[in-house]
């Protein structure tokens, strides 16, 4: 049995953070309703076509899903939005707009006393608390807008640009802290009863994550220097490239591994007492004089060899694989990670989530398929007690 099992979400969601966090409740289990908007539904449906004609964000995050089309400022619909959270919903997720679940009237606040039991996740940019709004509560957010707010574009990228993150991380961040707070309301509740609010905010999330460089950078000191590949801190640590035109990532963490490098790796034994590279401090400070020494070695190696010396040496490597290496990642095949997630395009490959997942004892996450704009809408409303008729004129009116 997945844990989740019997745990009803409503979801009015779109882009990445709510549904990634709603993705990944589905995979325990459960039962995830996604109230689109008629006729265009998620906006994240339209980003691209990049999976067979389907949106490559969509299709991560939002299988084994239902989707119901609601257009919630139809009355009609906002009625049924609301028997739907009222009747089968143990927990609503949501990342509309600032003040718009209010306006719905299904906010944890009015929905307290109908439902007391009820789990309400809020998701925005900046926090959607009334009582402290802050000053930047209405301000739109998205993901690289966050990613600039809380500074982690500023220490990205190289000394010349600044670079923002290759996906979408301040997304990623609140939507993981919206699921885990989930499931930590949800064992609450075994507790005491009682639902609560939840507000997860993209600017915070992200704080948290950037928690190291906001300590390096502490009392005004100064921040972490972009430094590309490279760790910004440590060195070496970093990407080298090869004589063969491939590039090596590597990274040293201690004393010991430096002498292993120095004379397993580089084959000049003296480097480890160079009073140039004593300690890592010292190393990163002096990284242009190594980065000459080290490139100057491997350019006489290929990366199969390079490895190898690392490999003998036990210093941590690995390949610079781009997204074909990724899909055709070894490991990943002899894990087993891999499954087929049904579509309205045909059957894709989709990784099962990170966890124990296929022990003997531990069955499998839920990956069922990603769903059609409004698939699930008449059988949901029917649910709910509407008859076909009553889902006829709620189509002539364009509430659905």
């Amino acid at each position: 049995m997945q844990p989740l099992q019997g745990i009803t979400v409503v979801a009015l969601e779109h882009a990445i953070a709510a549904p990634f966090a709603t993705r990944q409740l589905a995979d325990l289990g459960a039962r995830v309703i996604k109230v689109e908007r008629p006729g265009v539904g998620d906006f994240a449906r339209g980003y691209d076509q990049r999976v067979r004609g389907l949106a490559s964000h969509f299709v991560w995050t939002n299988r084994s899903k239902e989707s119901l089309t609601l257009d919630v400022k139809h009355p009609r619909a906002a009625e049924l939005l609301l028997k739907l959270i009222v009747e089968k919903a143990d927990v609503v997720v949501q990342n509309l707009a600032p003040g718009a679940a209010a306006r719905l009237g299904i906010s944890h606040a009015a929905m307290k006393e109908r439902r007391p039991d009820l789990i309400v996740c809020d998701i925005s940019g900046y926090g959607d608390d009334p009582e402290r709004p802050g000053p930047y509560r209405d301000k739109k957010a998205y993901d690289l807008l966050i990613q600039s707010e809380s500074g982690f574009v500023s220490i990205t990228g190289t000394p010349d640009e600044p670079s923002k993150a290759g996906l979408s991380i301040a997304d990623i961040a609140a939507g993981m802290y919206a699921y885990s707070s989930i499931l930590a309301a949800l064992l609450q509740r075994q507790a005491d009863g009682q639902g609560r609010r939840i507000d997860i905010s993209m600017l915070e999330a992200m704080g948290e994550w950037m928690g190291y460089p906001m300590y390096y950078a502490f009392d005004g000191a100064a921040p972490p220097p972009r430094a590309g590949a490279a760790h910004a801190t440590i060195y070496p640590y970093g990407p080298f490239p090869t004589g063969d035109g491939k590039t090596v990532m590597l990274g040293l963490q201690n004393e010991r591994e430096w002498v292993q490098f120095c004379e397993r790796v580089l084959l000049q034994p003296a480097l480890a007492t160079d009073e140039r590279f004593a300690g890592n401090a010292s190393r990163s400070a002096h990284r242009e004089v190594l980065r000459a020494l080290i490139v100057q070695v491997f350019a006489g190696l290929t990366a199969e060899q390079v490895a190898a010396r690392l490999e003998a040496a036990q210093i941590a490597n690995a390949e610079l694989r781009d997204m074909a290496g990724l899909w055709r990642h070894e490991q990943l095949a002899a894990r087993h990670r891999w499954r087929e997630v049904t579509t309205a395009a045909g059957p894709v490959p989709a990784l099962l989530p990170p966890g124990s997942w296929g022990a003997a004892d531990a069955g499998e996450p839920r990956m069922d398929a990603v769903p059609a704009l409004g698939q699930h809408t008449e059988a949901i409303l029917f649910e709910l007690g509407l008859d076909a008729a009553a889902v006829a004129e709620l189509r002539a009116a364009e509430a659905i």
